[in-house]
């Protein structure tokens, strides 16, 4: 008996609504919609409560990749490639929107974003890490205490990339869980980011490549909305 594959089907719009967009267009606007309601109606401590357990599970699952790696990391790197807005622009736009208290900008960047905003442990994260739901916090940006960025094989020329920022990521019981090194350098007609996830040796390889994935929606989203503010 052998298997029958399914064939192939495609379906393209002919004609009815007006203006612009695919119906890929069309389910896009409608999920991020749908989740931004989500997220309001929830809100922050409605969000955490929901996802208490999930995220127990989560960091329990980082904080043991974190133990048996025994300090050792291994890293992924995705580059994207801006035009119409310099990096300098970018991070002025990213530096206050994790200052406000209006966390909207930064949630809406990626579906799998939960909880974002500066708290007294530095920037606090909650998002997913491959399928996981994790609580982690970011501190330290560009400060002597990253002095292990200066010896990451993935650091790039100060001349070509001379916007650096790196920081561990930690739980809450200060466990390093994992590093982020991201660099920027501009170009004729706008800017390369050039951005590294590191995680635990112990961490399968489904989550770094995840979140290298999760960097590009997150940043191209982020930079999208950026430019419009500019």
């Amino acid at each position: 008996m052998t298997d029958k594959q399914t064939p192939a089907v495609t379906v393209t719009l002919a004609s009815g609504p007006v203006g612009g967009g695919s119906i890929d267009d069309f389910e896009l606007f409608y999920a991020r919609r749908a989740l931004d309601r989500f997220r309001a109606r929830l809100g922050r401590q409605g969000l955490l409560e929901l996802l208490a357990a999930d995220i127990e599970e989560g960091n329990a699952f980082l904080r043991e990749c974190a133990l048996s790696s025994d300090g050792e990391f291994h890293a992924g790197t995705t580059v994207l490639q801006a035009r119409g807005l310099t990096s300098g622009e970018f991070l002025e736009w990213m530096d206050a929107a994790f200052a406000s208290d209006d966390s909207r900008p930064l949630l809406a960047a990626h579906p799998e974003h939960y909880v974002m905003g500066t708290e007294e442990n530095g920037a606090r994260v909650v998002e997913n890490i491959g399928p996981h739901v994790c609580s982690f916090y970011m501190g330290g940006w560009g400060t002597a205490e990253m002095a292990w960025a200066d010896e990451a094989t993935e650091l790039l020329p100060e001349s070509e990339f001379p916007r650096k920022m790196s920081s561990n990521l930690f739980l809450e019981d200060g466990t390093v869980v994992g590093r982020a090194l991201i660099q920027f350098g501009d170009t004729a007609d706008g800017f390369t980011a050039n951005l590294t996830v590191y995680f635990p040796t112990a961490c399968p390889q489904e989550v770094l490549e995840h979140h290298m994935r999760h960097y590009a929606v997150e940043f191209r989203n982020w930079i999208v909305a950026a430019a419009a503010r500019a």
